[in-house]
């Protein structure tokens, strides 16, 4: 393959991995930097170029044809380019996984990852676009310039808050759905576990109190969502302890969440929250002491979703919950974004969405619980990332909420 004769792949250094953790001269690479070697993906033509005739249709005078009625007709785009397939996944290498802010270059072996799971788990194709830009206005502007090219617009690992207005600012300026999977995928597959845990054992979202640790965009987007599904309380808790209207610290973001979250007008700290609380939903990372978790209301759910170091250990929640979920894959109850972002897209694409909206979000997750609804245990409150069932299901009920919502374009 032409990739392969522009960068080779290799199972030794050759002395290329000099400096580098893992790798020495004359050893074989460290399996992880083995099959990062040249990257994890590829452009592949969906059309054969094999003579004369494959090129002028694909190309030159054909093509030409194509563009002109596109010019006349500019919704043509969506049937003859890849517009309606193809998605950007977007970031500024701000907020990347655990590791932090390093920047647009190291963050493209994450990217590219995004890539390739829309295409394994929703069949969307995706492209990495990491951007050497800090600037609120200057992402944003960026991203319209290139937006005609795709249907979606995927960000990821851009730190909070500006995050927030990152993606508020484009869907203002673009017609093509924008999301934040860090906020709004986390969101959707915590909600879909946390419904399955409360029809486990017997109780409805409007009977629980949730505290969450962590107000970034994961913490602030699972409070939306689990208010618009009918929680029946949720609490917020930062560094500082519990959001709240009385504090004079809060970011505009912050004091938005305090408006419509704590309705018991807790204070203090995370571990004072957690007294009496049926839920416990953990993405901060730190560690809570088995003292507050040992105070949580009787048969309360904990998930705790750091990576790779859950805020509480599955060992010390068994001790106290009676259903555990963490972000990791080697527990049960897997807290897996894959589990929501390539349906909602596909969903999204499917019917030429604008946006997406908090109803397809929820759709989203209904679909997601539903998907092993009638297989309910303590170890298993949503689906794994592998079972087939899921990006179908995703896929329909976004795709319908969009009708429903009018915002379907087809």
């Amino acid at each position: 393959m032409a990739a392969e004769m522009v960068n080779p792949r290799s199972d030794s250094t050759s002395g290329s991995g000099e400096g580098v953790e893992g790798v020495t001269d004359g050893e074989p690479f460290d399996p992880a930097f083995a099959l990062h070697r040249g990257g994890k993906m590829a452009v592949q033509a969906t059309v054969p170029v094999r003579n004369r005739d494959d090129l002028s249709l694909a190309y030159t005078p054909g093509v030409a044809k194509v563009c002109s009625a596109i010019a006349e007709q500019p919704e043509l785009v969506h049937d003859y380019t890849w517009k309606s397939q193809v998605v950007a996944v977007v970031t500024d290498g701000s907020a990347v996984l655990g590791l932090g802010d390093i920047g647009p270059e190291a963050s493209l072996p994450v990217m590219e990852g995004k890539a390739i799971l829309f295409k394994q788990f929703g069949g969307v194709d995706a492209v990495p676009i990491a951007l050497e830009c800090r600037d609120v206005d200057e992402i944003v502007e960026t991203v319209v310039r290139f937006a005609p090219s795709f249907g979606g617009v995927n960000l990821e690992d851009i730190s909070a808050p500006r995050c927030f207005e990152i993606e508020r600012k484009l869907q203002e300026r673009v017609d093509i759905p924008i999301f934040h999977d860090d906020q709004h995928g986390t969101a959707v597959v915590t909600l879909a576990a946390l419904r399955n845990a409360a029809k486990l054992t017997d109780r409805a979202l409007g009977q629980l109190r949730a505290v969450i640790s962590g107000a970034g965009a994961a913490g602030v987007a699972i409070a939306r969502i689990l208010t618009e599904a009918g929680i029946g309380d949720v609490a917020v808790c930062d560094r500082k302890g519990v959001v709240s209207p009385d504090r004079e610290d809060l970011t505009d973001v912050k004091r938005e969440l305090a408006g419509f979250t704590n309705k018991g007008g807790l204070t203090g700290s995370l571990e004072a929250a957690l007294d009496g609380a049926d839920v416990f939903i953990g993405v901060s990372g730190g560690t809570v002491p088995e003292g507050a978790v040992a105070k949580m209301a009787p048969g309360a759910f904990i998930f705790a979703m750091a990576n790779p170091n859950p805020e509480i250990h599955p060992d010390v929640a068994h001790q106290y919950a009676s259903v555990v979920a963490t972000g990791r894959s080697d527990f049960p109850n897997q807290i897996n974004n894959v589990l929501a972002f390539p349906g909602i897209f596909a969903g999204a694409l499917q019917v030429r969405a604008s946006r997406i909206t908090e109803g397809m979000k929820l759709a989203a997750a209904e679909a997601l619980a539903a998907v092993v609804a009638d297989e309910l245990s303590a170890d298993k409150v949503i689906p794994s990332p592998f079972d087939e069932r899921v990006a179908p299901a995703v896929t329909a009920a976004v795709a319908a909420a969009a009708r429903a919502e009018g915002v379907a374009r087809r």
